[in-house]
């Protein structure tokens, strides 16, 4: 089984075609698996349920997620952002919605990848993610 590392970053390609085209996720899924290869010749690389569960969620949640990308990318407006940054936050706010208290660790794997496929996007990454993830922790339900 890949790192979690690994699958964010085969999600985050996922969701980047997925963006540029707006095929369906099992489409998009099932492309970039066939395409993808091992690095052993003749063997196929399984699919990582992790990676797709992600694409996955952040389509089945998009207009929420861009809801609060808008709502927190001050002076910008969603299709003027680099796909790859809006790739990276869709992903990112997906599993702080989905598991709040990993919020720190998805805010820096974000930025990770962030300094592997984007340009100096790592303030802005984390100016609209930590703004997400303080509006997330205000709404959050309280504990019973």
């Amino acid at each position: 089984m890949p790192s979690r590392h690994r699958s964010r970053e085969r999600a985050l390609q996922m969701i980047y075609q997925w963006d540029l085209s707006r095929a369906p996720t099992d489409s998009i899924i099932s492309a970039f698996w066939d395409g993808l290869s091992s690095d052993e010749p003749g063997v196929a690389t399984k699919p990582d349920p992790f990676a797709n569960d992600l694409v996955e969620g952040v389509v089945d949640r998009i207009e929420h997620i861009d809801d609060l990308i808008r709502a927190h990318a001050e002076n910008w407006r969603l299709d003027r952002m680099p796909t790859i940054d809006r790739g990276i936050l869709r992903l990112a706010i997906y599993e702080m919605i989905c598991e709040p208290s990993l919020s720190p660790v998805v805010i820096n794997e974000a930025l990770e990848i962030g300094r592997r496929f984007s340009e100096d996007s790592g303030p802005f990454l984390n100016g609209v993610l930590d703004a997400v993830r303080r509006t997330l922790e205000e709404n959050a339900p309280a504990p019973a």
